[in-house]
């Protein structure tokens, strides 16, 4: 079964009684791994949600500066739950029911908050909140503030391979770019680079699905997996 059109989406948050209160948004979730591909099923649905207003929130935007993670000692727990400003997602989310809103911005490329990025929300039939952050932790649930949560779901060897060629694609785009966060990396040599980021990814990135984001994936309403050709099957809905 392929993933639900605009329509059976719609129709999903109706079965499973989350609709918003009249005036306000719609408040949909999406959630899974490091490069499982949020950012561009968020956007696709953006983009075949015809006739609504959509607009999609990043919760990359909600991570503490990198400032703040090398005071507490979290630089390399970037994406873990504690990593996040949960009371500044709250609040934002919070007064995103209501109207627009300003929320934070990340730059991927610099690796860090973009102030520059900050960009006013809303007003919108529906909002996408997609990113890491939505799972139980510590007895709270940030994914309770929204009307509907869908996980993305894939294999961890396919996962692993998705992350790895995103790194080598910034690593690439670095050598024009010296202000990138990647252009550090630029010495290694590609085997090198490879290496670096298979090693990122199974002392960083899989701990955090395994012990914390794909806590997410038993509290949400729609289960969606991703093959290795990228192609979707709904698992629950």
């Amino acid at each position: 079964m392929r993933l639900p059109t605009p329509i059976d989406l719609q129709q999903l948050a109706l079965h499973h009684s989350v609709q918003s209160q009249p005036g306000q948004p719609l408040l949909i979730g999406i959630t899974g791994s490091v490069a499982v591909g949020k950012s561009t099923l968020a956007a696709a649905l953006v983009e075949s949600l015809v006739g609504l207003r959509v607009d999609t929130v990043a919760t990359d935007g909600f991570l503490l500066p990198n400032t703040a993670l090398d005071a507490a000692g979290l630089t390399l727990r970037k994406g873990f739950p504690e990593s996040f400003d949960a009371a500044g997602f709250a609040t934002a989310i919070a007064a995103l029911r209501h109207g627009p809103a300003p929320v934070p911005g990340y730059s991927h490329q610099i690796y860090d908050i973009d102030p520059a990025l900050t960009r006013q929300v809303g007003p919108a039939d529906i909002l996408i909140i997609e990113g890491l952050g939505l799972a139980p932790h510590a007895g709270a649930n940030p994914a309770a503030a929204l009307d509907l949560l869908l996980y993305l779901d894939a294999d961890e060897a396919d996962l692993e391979r998705w992350f790895v060629a995103r790194f080598i694609g910034f690593w690439h785009a670095a050598a024009k770019d010296p202000t990138s966060f990647y252009a550090r990396f630029r010495d290694l040599t590609p085997a090198a680079a490879e290496m670096f980021a298979r090693s990122v990814w199974t002392n960083i990135n899989l701990p955090n699905l395994r012990d914390h984001i794909s806590g997410a994936r038993d509290t949400a309403d729609i289960v969606v997996k991703k093959g290795p050709d990228h192609g979707l099957i709904l698992v629950r809905a």
